[in-house]
Order: structure tokens, then C-alpha cells, then sequence
């Protein structure tokens, strides 16, 4: 069975992240969304909040689960007996520092391979981070993120009416 782990923060969930999911799903066995639970970063959603917004937003896909992590990637994957870390890229720098991580993980859990998923071009320029400064203005995110979380984004930034 080929399990993958597609790691991230999805603070908050992008259309993009819900591309390189439905396109990563089509090449596994089953597919574990890991939820980074970081400490260190200050998050917009909490780790339940995102893992259940990834659960509504993934449901029609047998085998996708989602679940919340902290500590080392692999680490996790072994707990997960997951073979393989699924990464999205965007742009070459998205490449060379995700290189130098694949190899760092490869270097400490040698049964681990990371593969890397282009993202479509429509989606190349998408990032949560742009998304939070761009909802913290008010601006519109429709194109950015799922229907079914604008207001829940909007929300956090004490912004009412938007995607109702």
C-alpha cells in the first residue's frame, strides 16, 4: 500500500492546496493531510479549526485523512508508515528550499521520499500568506480559498458579510 503524508500549515486552505490534495490522492493508496500544529507560529486558525475545515472541504475522497501534528516530519511518517512526503511547488525558490528538506529527511528516515507536484498555473502565485493580507484589508479572496471558508477568514479579522 502507498501511503503519502501532504505536510502544511493551511492557515487557512487554499484552492491550491485542494489542487495538489485531489491530484496527489490519484496516485496513492491513502493520502494523510498533515495539519502542522507549530507553536512557534502565531496561526490565524487553531490546529482543530484547520483540520476541520479540511475534513468538510475533503470528505468526497475515500482515501484522504486529515489530521494535526506536531515535531518532525518524519518522524510523523514513520508513527503513519507513510513512504512518501507530497510537496507542492510554485516557483523555482519554492524548488530550492524544499530540495534542501527532501534531502535533509531523506538523510534522517532513508525509507522516506519526498515527491514534488507543480502547482497549475492558475494557482502559481497563491499562498495563505497572501490571502491573510489581503482579507485583513478586506479585499477579496473568492478566487483564493474555498466558498465554504470566506467567512469563516473574513471573521477573523472582524470582518462581517463577506461570503454569505
Amino acid at each position: 500500500m502507498k501511503r503519502a503524508i501532504y505536510p502544511g500549515s493551511f492557515d487557512p486552505v487554499t484552492n491550491g492546496h485542494l489542487d495538489i490534495i485531489a491530484r496527489s490522492a490519484r496516485l496513492v493508496d491513502e493520502l494523510i493531510v498533515g495539519v502542522l500544529n507549530n507553536r512557534a507560529k502565531n496561526a490565524l486558525f487553531s490546529a482543530e479549526d484547520r483540520v476541520s475545515m479540511l475534513k468538510e472541504l475533503t470528505s468526497h475522497y475515500p482515501n484522504v485523512t486529515i489530521e494535526a501534528f506536531d515535531g518532525l516530519l518524519v518522524d510523523y511518517a514513520k508513527r503513519n508508515d507513510a513512504a512518501i512526503i507530497v510537496r507542492g511547488l510554485r516557483a523555482v525558490t519554492d524548488f530550492e528550499y524544499e530540495l534542501q528538506i527532501a534531502q535533509t529527511n531523506h538523510e534522517i528516515y532513508e525509507q522516506i521520499e519526498t515527491i514534488f507536484l507543480t502547482t497549475r498555473l492558475e494557482y502559481a502565485y497563491l499562498s495563505s500568506t497572501i490571502v491573510k493580507e489581503v482579507a485583513s484589508y478586506g479585499g477579496d479572496i473568492s478566487r483564493f480559498v474555498p466558498q465554504q471558508i470566506i467567512a469563516r477568514v473574513y471573521a477573523k479579522y472582524g470582518i462581517e458579510g463577506f461570503g454569505k
